[in-house]
């Protein structure tokens, strides 16, 4: 099922409390919205929503299409990703300035089954590890081009954040191979990876420097972390996923005793505390909940959730009466306790190898992924042209041509980028997002 309507005819008729169930026969595709259900699996049910390029100077036919994939995991895209950064509404319904959808088409999805509007009827259905994420994915898009032919030509980008950066990795290899075999027609123009989850173990590695450098640790406090992240590593190298994910919560809650709370998505401002924790190295399950509150429930903070759960659940009309946006999000990162640590270095390798085009950003003022850690795994790289791409001087950027102050640097060799964005933290949109918008026109060849 599918509903057509514009978004400034959707906030007009939200605020008249008119019914959304009408089509309306626009004279373009230019600002329409579709959005549907895909079955992935069985008992598994995958949620997207599209939205076409609302440009006053192009027709959507010629931008991109950006599909923007969430972390998490667990948080939701349509919600998230939608109304709190780059879509064309903010969580109150006012237009935002900065959306992407000036510049491309968006098509938002819930993903992993379970995350947003997305659920599964069955508890053995939540995807365990990065492949079935990967191959749930690919049910969808050969799903969607097949039914929305008119963007089968049109460059197809992957933009993602955090955990989804991962699953962004995982997905383009995979739609590479399809687009070659003939299995999905798709315009497959490359991944941006944001602040993404690629090689866990470097970032944790990277907390205790990047906080001492910020004076957000003494010389005791680096000692702990280092400890600590040291056995990370030593979990990593072992293979022992499962205690290395549980070790990862024992090292961010040495940092919130040492740092007073500092937050893991914006060194600057402060976190909430959890509550009492544990110490031990054997943190049960109940813990494991609390750091998906931790990591998950910003995303789906009251406000946004009464916004998914009333006005658009309204809207959409489609969302199963028992099934409640972000109401499975526990249970999707819970049931990823095993695949959370892995590291996907190879696979950004084998992008490159590819000839795909891999962007990778960052905030400078995230810490849960720090461009410290960021660099580490890049370096790590077995791409041949790395070294050249190593040699290379950053370039300031500016987000507009009046502006003198720098908001970020970008270094860029073939196909391979990295922009470090200044004064953001995890969710570079939401902090910078002059710049974010400047960016994805610069990924996608607009500037």
């Amino acid at each position: 099922m599918e509903l057509v309507l514009s978004s400034c005819f959707l906030v007009v008729v939200q605020l008249l409390g008119l019914s959304t169930g009408a089509v309306i026969d626009w004279p373009t595709e230019d600002g329409k919205e579709v959005w549907d259900y895909v079955t992935v699996r069985k008992d598994a049910h995958m949620f997207w929503w599209l939205y076409y390029a609302t440009s006053p100077c192009k027709n959507y036919s010629e931008l991109p299409l950006v599909m923007w994939l969430q972390g998490g995991p667990g948080g939701s895209s349509t919600g998230f990703g939608n109304f709190e950064e780059i879509g064309p509404l903010d969580s109150a319904l006012k237009p935002r300035r900065t959306t992407w959808l000036q510049s491309a088409s968006l098509l938002f999805v819930d993903n992993p089954v379970g995350t947003g509007f997305s659920y599964v009827n069955r508890s053995d259905a939540y995807a365990k590890d990065l492949a079935t994420v990967v191959s749930d994915m690919m049910v969808l898009l050969k799903t969607f081009f097949d039914s929305h032919k008119e963007f089968q030509t049109i460059p197809f980008y992957i933009f993602s954040e955090s955990y989804g950066g991962k699953m962004a990795a995982g997905i383009g290899p995979e739609l590479h191979k399809a687009i070659q075999q003939g299995t999905i027609r798709c315009n497959f123009a490359g991944v941006a990876l944001g602040d993404s989850w690629i090689s866990p173990v470097d970032s944790v590695l990277s907390w205790g420097p990047y906080l001492y450098s910020m004076s957000l640790l003494d010389d005791q406090g680096l000692t702990e972390v280092v400890q600590v992240a040291e056995q990370v590593r030593d979990a990593v190298n072992q293979g022992l996923y499962k205690e290395a994910t549980q070790l990862w919560g024992k090292a961010e809650m040495v940092i919130e005793q040492n740092a007073d709370g500092v937050n893991f998505y914006n060194i600057l401002t402060k976190s909430p505390p959890m509550s009492e924790m544990k110490s031990s190295l054997e943190l049960t399950q109940s813990y494991l909940v609390r750091l998906c509150q931790r990591h998950v429930g910003h995303l789906q903070q009251d406000t946004l959730s009464q916004l998914m759960n009333g006005p658009i659940r309204k809207k959409l009309k489609i969302i199963p009466e028992d099934c409640f946006w972000g109401g499975q999000a526990t249970n999707v990162f819970l049931n990823m306790e095993k695949d959370f640590m892995k590291p996907v270095i190879s696979i950004v390798d084998e992008l490159l190898e590819a000839g795909v085009n891999v962007t990778v950003y960052n905030g400078q003022l995230d810490l849960i992924v720090d461009t410290i850690g960021q660099e580490a795994w890049m370096r790590k790289l077995k791409w041949p042209e790395l070294h050249k791409f190593s040699q290379l001087k950053w370039k300031a950027l500016y987000s507009n041509s009046t502006s003198s102050e720098t908001s970020a640097f970008v270094k860029s060799y073939k196909n391979l980028t990295f922009y470090w964005i200044l004064r953001a933290g995890h969710m570079v949109p939401s902090d910078q997002g002059d710049m974010a918008l400047k960016m994805m026109r610069m990924v996608t060849q607009q500037e």
